[in-house]
């Protein structure tokens, strides 16, 4: 229990305490995660107590220390200078009172002190009643909180968000004043607070809340432009484009981080589609949305596995109005899909915002069942076969062994006899120059 590094560093001749979320999480009766503790202690006295302790921020003040399997945040009380990148202090003052530690922290709920000795709160920035009246406030001017680090106006819409909680007015004014200014933030570290937003809860509060400060428009254009982009009514009785994903996220369960993004921008391929025919119209909307979220991953770093993943739930969400017309193999194929689950979900969410049938996700719900219940279906030919026939290596293999599979999922080939006969008809090793040329 990180109650024990307090006293040791008590023990030591200093002053420490709890600070940040985890009393924020204490007064409001959530679940504790992380503890991090603020103390008079320099980097090298928290060294000379917990040897072993990581001191690769101690420039900044903070030490990481051990306790058992739990690692703790140690930060040294500190003033800080100017902050010329829009991120980290150009100048940190070490200090011995723990007021001038929590005026330079970010929101009043955060800056609450907790002595665990006493089970005494210290609150020098108002946080208490913060809580009660259940405000995010920036301590001190907000204008400075924020242009000392841009992600904290991200991280103000998270917690007002998870929280549920309004922003106050002052705060909020220089959030919306300064909004721009969040593009100048490292593309990973708005990917991470995004992420956060989407899956702690309250995803729907947050989306509304980056776009009533114009942090949305400054991150993510392309789902701000979905407000106002009209739908057929007979399909989407709920409205445009922005309140149907509004909804979608509002229906957000603990949802994996790519799935929340899949949400997110599933129809963002819409206003570029937008057409008025016989009604509305989005004629090639999923491919234009899967190019758009293929950028946006790209302009926030995304992790290629992280990229596909949001890449395919954007590309196959239309494909379920087609799943109970598709051939037994196809239908196989498409819910053995990797994480099909995120899919299956989306598709619920999906089918509730908008006309409310789920006709169709039923069908993929007891396909899975069904499937799953079945001993796994062993390949009736593999690359080995392929080469051993002459062909060689390269995309032809896939496309060979994909419709192998999907015709022996359609019962229509039964053995590799079968198989090999139906691969030297379609694909014909006629010449050398042909993609299944012989070696």
């Amino acid at each position: 229990m990180s109650r024990r590094v307090i006293e040791k560093l008590r023990q030591g001749g200093h002053r420490a305490y709890f600070v940040g979320g985890c009393v924020r999480d204490q007064l409001l009766e959530r679940t504790v995660k992380d503890r991090d503790i603020a103390t008079s202690a320099h980097p090298g006295e928290v060294a000379a107590i917990f040897p072993g302790a990581r001191t690769q921020g101690s420039r900044f003040g903070v030490c990481v220390v051990r306790d058992g399997a739990e690692l703790v945040e140690v930060a040294t009380f500190r003033s800080d200078g100017g902050y010329s990148d829009g991120r980290r202090p150009d100048k940190v003052t070490f200090a011995s009172d723990a007021r001038v530690d929590v005026s330079r922290r970010d929101f009043t709920i955060n800056g609450i002190l907790y002595d665990p000795a006493s089970g005494e709160y210290l609150d020098y920035v108002g946080g208490r009643a913060d809580l009660q009246a259940r405000l995010v406030r920036a301590i001190g001017d907000p204008f400075q909180r924020f242009a000392e680090d841009r992600l904290r106006m991200l991280r103000a819409v998270r917690f007002a968000a998870a929280l549920g909680f309004a922003i106050e007015r002052g705060t909020m004014a220089a959030i919306t004043a300064q909004s721009a200014e969040i593009s100048t933030v490292a593309p990973e570290r708005i990917r991470e607070e995004l992420g956060r937003i989407l899956t702690e809860g309250r995803a729907r509060r947050g989306f509304e809340l980056l776009s009533a400060t114009g942090l949305l428009g400054a991150l993510l254009p392309e789902v701000a432009a979905l407000r106002g982009v009209e739908q057929p009514p007979e399909f989407h009785p709920e409205g445009d484009v922005w309140t149907h994903t509004m909804l979608m996220l509002g229906g957000l369960r603990s949802p994996s981080e790519p799935l929340s993004w899949g949400v997110l921008l599933h129809d963002i391929g819409k206003p570029d589609t937008f057409r008025m025919a016989d009604r509305i119209r989005f004629h090639g909307h999923v491919n234009r949305g899967v190019e758009l979220a293929q950028e946006i991953c790209a302009r926030l770093r995304f992790s290629n596995a992280d990229t596909a993943r949001v890449l395919a739930l954007v590309g196959n969400h239309m494909k379920f109005m087609d799943l109970r017309r598709m051939r037994p193999g196809k239908v196989r194929r498409f819910v053995e899909q990797a994480h099909f689950d995120d899919h299956l979900e989306l598709h619920r969410l999906d089918c509730l915002a908008s006309h409310g049938k789920l006709d169709n996700y039923r069908f993929a719900r007891d396909r899975v069942v069904e499937f799953s219940a079945e001993d796994p279906v062993r390949p009736l030919l593999t690359g080995d076969d392929l080469k051993a026939e002459g062909y060689r290596p390269g995309p032809v293999f896939g496309k060979i062994l994909a419709l192998v599979e999907e015709l022996h999922l359609d019962g229509e080939l039964g053995d590799r006899a079968s198989a090999l006969k139906l691969v030297r008809e379609r694909f014909p090793l006629s010449s050398a120059d042909s993609p299944g040329a012989r070696e």
